[in-house]
């Protein structure tokens, strides 16, 4: 166990003795604990292979190569039709986690195998983004907006094209871009 990462099991209360029984079927599987990106992340020779992370309606332990494991069992959720490698497992009470306790052993063996193994996913190329007109004109008008844009990550530039597509009516698209052009020019993707 690794003493930085106990805040987060200490700190979500609903789900602590879900946390638990995760953390340590991972760790009886000898991966090591360490805190990355906020959340607890189980690696394999320095790899990121698990994570551990709760949500408002489930906790979920995540492969992050999940994308390449074997779903004979069909639990192994895709979490947004954007993901392409991670797949995650959600849980809603402790007794499904101590159920699935030798399923969950053998996926986290897996995934040490995948990585043993030096596997890749293969992405999909993205098909150009196309932008709402709604930001593309806030693009033309504002040349900062346009550089700053232009200087975030593809993965970055990809969260925020595709937040502002969603809705359809033009408004909201429009609402949506106004309230993320500080953040935007400020250097920070949709999530940070």
């Amino acid at each position: 166990m690794n003493p930085t990462v106990d805040f987060y099991f200490n700190k979500a209360k609903k789900w602590q003795e879900e946390l638990e029984h995760l953390r340590m079927i991972v760790l009886d599987c000898g991966l090591t604990e360490e805190l990355k990106w906020g959340v607890p992340c189980y690696t394999f020779q320095k790899n990121n292979l698990v994570l551990i992370h709760v949500f408002k309606e489930y906790c979920a332990i995540l492969f992050r190569k999940g994308a390449l494991l074997n779903n004979a069992n069909g639990i192994l959720i895709q979490q947004t039709k954007n993901t392409q490698a991670a797949r995650q497992i959600r849980f809603t009470n402790v007794q499904e986690i101590v159920e699935m306790k030798p399923i969950l052993k053998a996926y986290i063996y897996e995934a040490i195998e995948v990585e043993k193994a030096g596997l890749k996913v293969n992405f999909k190329k993205d098909t150009e983004l196309l932008f709402p007109e709604e930001f593309q004109d806030k693009l033309d008008e504002i040349p900062a907006l346009k550089t700053a844009f232009n200087a975030l990550t593809p993965g970055r530039q990809r969260a925020y094209i595709l937040y502002f597509s969603a809705p359809k009516q033009s408004k909201t698209r429009g609402s949506r871009v106004e309230k993320c052009m500080q953040q935007i020019l400020n250097g920070k993707g949709l999530n940070d």
